[in-house]
């Protein structure tokens, strides 16, 4: 497996007006973007072809990944490798596509637009706003897990009850494995009650390629779009021997930086635990939240 599909089309509304000009996926996360964290973890579990489905106003995705003759020049000029060393890294990271998505129909439509691109061969989904800490493995388990089982495969978060609205919710049943269950079914952002489980589905995918079939017949849903969700559903039931659905249970860091609150949380978790702006950061942030104990 090379390829990977990145859904990049979003407003990103709720951070206007910081987003009414650049992509939500440009955003800053201490000094990289959202979106490289993205690229970085597809191109360590090894897959190679990106395919990034985008929309108006989305040029800033591509030449961030593209080459800046002019700054690389300068930066050499200046005798500054360090910096053009990390200039490089975000060029010749991976062999990157792009596709527009045209009509927002949601996650479900974006995914059917890699369909020319992928073909008949399994591949990777992975959404913008969540990163994956760097070291904790998940997409390559969901990858080995997916060619021993001959599934798609998506990720699992054990959430508190009472965040389980926030997202689509898994009814699993158990495996061998603990860190694997057979997803039965899926309810989006279900009320704690409804929930069928605290199994908090998270923005990593690996699909075989009869999801786009299905995608093709599954109708409008909720808020009017293609949804990923209902297209998973009907797989989970192994219609049309799509080979079922099946779990990874995540335990290790994720980010969330689709939210405000978390996109902060986010920046000063990666930030402390760096080991050039670290120690500062952690001296700073100790005098900084003492202040309001007193």
């Amino acid at each position: 497996m090379t390829k990977a599909v990145i859904p990049a089309a979003g407003l990103g509304t709720r951070f206007l007006p910081a987003t009414k000009a650049m992509p939500k996926e440009m955003l800053p996360v201490v000094d990289k973007p959202a979106i490289q964290y993205v690229v970085e973890e597809a191109v360590g579990a090894g897959l190679t072809d990106v395919l990034m489905v985008t929309g108006r106003n989305k040029n800033a995705l591509e030449n961030h990944f593209d080459r800046v003759a002019e700054l690389e020049a300068t930066l050499e000029a200046k005798g500054d490798t360090a910096k053009l060393e990390r200039v490089h890294e975000s060029t010749d990271l991976a062999d990157m596509h792009y596709v527009r998505q045209g009509d927002p129909k949601g996650l479900g439509h974006a995914v059917l637009r890699a369909h020319m691109h992928v073909g008949d061969e399994p591949f990777a989904v992975l959404l913008g706003d969540d990163i994956i800490d760097a070291r904790d493995v998940l997409l390559t388990r969901m990858l080995v897990e997916q060619e021993r089982r001959d599934a798609s495969i998506v990720a699992l978060l054990e959430v508190e009850p009472e965040q389980i609205h926030l997202y689509g919710a898994a009814a699993v049943e158990a495996t061998g494995d603990p860190d694997v269950v057979r997803v039965t079914g899926m309810v989006e952002k279900p009320a704690r009650e409804d929930a069928p489980s605290n199994y908090a589905v998270i923005g990593r995918y690996v699909l075989k390629p009869e999801v786009f079939g299905v995608l093709e017949r599954t109708p409008p849903g909720k808020g009017g779009e293609i949804q990923l969700t209902d297209a998973l559903m009907a797989m989970a039931e192994d219609v049309e021997g799509t080979g079922g659905v099946f779990g990874v249970v995540f335990r290790g860091r994720r980010y969330d930086t689709g939210d405000k609150l978390d996109y902060i949380k986010a920046v000063v978790q990666l930030a402390a635990d760096r080991e050039d702006l670290g120690p500062e950061l952690r001296d700073w942030l100790s005098g900084y939240v003492a202040g309001f104990t007193h």
